[in-house]
This record gives structure tokens, sequence and C-alpha cells, in this order.
């Protein structure tokens, strides 16, 4: 089981005659997920796809599916994360990264606050913008993001940024380069990585006396 867009990505290695298949959405998933549960016998297995790494951005379906089947009976398999993806592209290391996902259900503004703090105190940001196509007022994408931070004294004309659409998808990937300030007004995917570039590069040669 899993949503319309993992599915896609395997419907090479599924075998319908083998495995039944279950589409999962924001609004049925509940269901589904006790519905499959409540299926299940001695030794049936269930996959449940996310695209990335499980581990960054799904915690809240991740906890959900440990309260249903219990910690003994999930076994949680990472991935690559388009996190990983744009730091490598970008060349801003995770290390020297401040990584913030707005990607949840909850509420943001603790998120906010570290990610304006991150900006003031020069360091560099890799995060998930939070599209939410049904209530616009919730949407901190990246043009959201860019007035916020100028409206919260920041200097965006002057901070590099780079957003990538589409990471790993062959002839859909795109990449945009420029300031902060460049995002106003733009509209992005929201299968999108946004990365504030302040990274103060340092080799093992400056660390060596």
């Amino acid at each position: 089981m899993g949503y319309k867009y993992s599915l896609a990505i395997i419907k090479g290695i599924i075998d319908k005659n083998k495995q039944q298949v279950f589409e999962i959405t924001m609004q049925n998933q509940e269901t589904i997920y006790n519905d499959i549960y409540n299926k299940m016998v001695h030794n049936d297995y269930c996959t449940v796809t996310f695209t990335g790494d499980v581990n960054f951005s799904e915690s809240e379906v991740v906890d959900r599916l440990l309260e249903i089947f219990g910690d003994d009976n999930v076994e949680i398999i990472p991935g690559i994360s388009s996190i990983q993806i744009a730091a490598a592209k970008s060349k801003v290391p995770l290390d020297k990264a401040c990584v913030i996902t707005f990607h949840v259900s909850g509420d943001i503004e603790a998120k906010k606050t570290e990610l304006i703090d991150a900006v003031v105190n020069g360091k560099s940001v890799i995060l998930l913008p939070r599209p939410w196509p049904k209530d616009p007022k919730k949407n901190f994408m990246q043009s959201d993001i860019a007035i916020f931070l100028r409206e919260n004294g920041v200097d965006t004309s002057s901070i590099k940024v780079c957003v990538f659409e589409h990471l790993t998808q062959d002839g859909k990937e795109t990449v945009f380069k420029g300031k902060i300030s460049n995002l106003e007004g733009k509209y992005f995917d929201p299968l999108s990585v946004m990365v504030i570039d302040q990274v103060k590069r340092q080799t093992y040669l400056q660390l060596v006396s």
C-alpha cells in the first residue's frame, strides 16, 4: 500500500496475481491501515511504500503504523531522501546545515523560529516546504518563506538559494539558482527542496597545525 506517486514508481515490480495493492490518500489512510491489519494472518507481509527516506518527514505516518501494527512487527527500511540529494547537488554538506521539514500537519511556528535563527546566525539551511492545496493559508512554500524571512529582518537580496524540483525524475528535474528575494511570487512544485547556501568551506588543511 502507498500513495499514488510512490506506487507508480514500483509498478513494474508489482505482481497483481500475488499481491493486493491499496492506494492511500490523506482521507482514506486510517481506514486502509486498519482494514489491512485486521485482514492479515500469520506470515502475511505488507509493504508500505514511501519516496525518499522514511525516516525524514514521514514520522507522523510511521508513528501511526507502529501504533496499529506494533513495534515488533514493523521493519523500517531507510532510503535516500531528497534532502540528501539536494545537499550533494548544491554542495552544501549536511553537517554544516540546519535541516528542517515543514512538510508536517502540525504547528510549524517553532520550526519557523528555528529557520530564522539559523539564517541570522549564518548557517545554511536545507528544507522541505509545506504545500497545502486544500487550505492555501497553511502553505509555507518558497515564496512564503522568502517573504517571511524578509519581514523578519533578513536581507534576502544577499543570500544564495537553490530550489530543486522533481529530484531524480528523468526529464522532470529542474533547478533554480538565485537569491532568496528572487523567490517572492514564484511558484514551485510541491515536490521540491530549498537550499539556503551560506556554507563556509573549510578543509582539513585549515584544521591541521
